[in-house]
């Protein structure tokens, strides 16, 4: 990974949007939702506190996490997406 984030920040790489409902109906690309679910890809040293000590992030790389809905800055590296997200923007991780 040619990106590496800074303080409290982590880079997921977003799943894919549902192609189809439960019900079996084709979604065309305007009507998918942006999705809320990915991989922890990268993840950096954490955030500076008041006073000079760092607090480490709570997730690690390969973690399946949800994240909010409109969090973070989508990014395009070699054809793939990523997003950026500060750690507050990490709702939960999925148990393995």
């Amino acid at each position: 990974m040619a990106l590496k984030p800074l303080g409290d920040r982590l880079v997921v790489k977003a799943t894919e949007a549902e192609e189809t409902t439960a019900g079996g109906i084709l979604l065309p690309d305007t009507a998918k939702e942006k999705p809320q679910q990915g991989e922890v890809i990268a993840v950096g040293p954490g955030k500076r506190l008041d006073n000079g000590k760092v607090e480490p992030i709570d997730v690690q790389v390969g973690d399946r996490i949800y994240y909010a809905k409109y969090g973070g800055t989508e990014v395009t590296i070699g054809g793939q997406e990523y997003v950026i997200l500060r750690q507050d923007d990490v709702l939960a991780v999925l148990e393995k």
